[in-house]
């Protein structure tokens, strides 16, 4: 068995759900993180930054973010965190489209 997959998606989003459905349709199992009920951390944000292959928090901000403190924003109002955002093991993709999910 592979290394899981956590998509943290707004249910809300139609990107987030177009991005699961193209998982379930292609067979690929994941685990879906809310991440609006339960929000990641600075340092898990710093994580997908890594896995992203950059030190710009602007990479997950949603556009209009800006100043020093974009992880401390995000981890306070995980609603600007641009979504969906895919992770399995060192990799990360930010899915939008979409179809960038099935990158990971």
């Amino acid at each position: 068995m592979g290394v899981e997959l956590i998509v943290w998606t707004n249910n809300a989003c139609s990107k987030s759900r177009t991005a699961e459905q193209l998982l379930t349709e292609q067979g690929i199992a994941f685990t879906t993180r809310r991440y609006l009920e339960d929000p990641p951390s600075r340092a898990e944000l710093e994580d997908v930054l890594r896995k992203l292959g950059t030190d710009d928090p602007r990479a997950i901000a949603r556009p209009g973010v800006t100043g020093d403190d974009v992880l401390d924003q995000l981890s306070r109002d995980p609603s600007l965190i641009e979504r969906p955002i895919a992770i399995r093991g060192d990799r990360a993709v930010v899915a939008r489209p979409p179809e960038k999910v099935l990158e990971i």
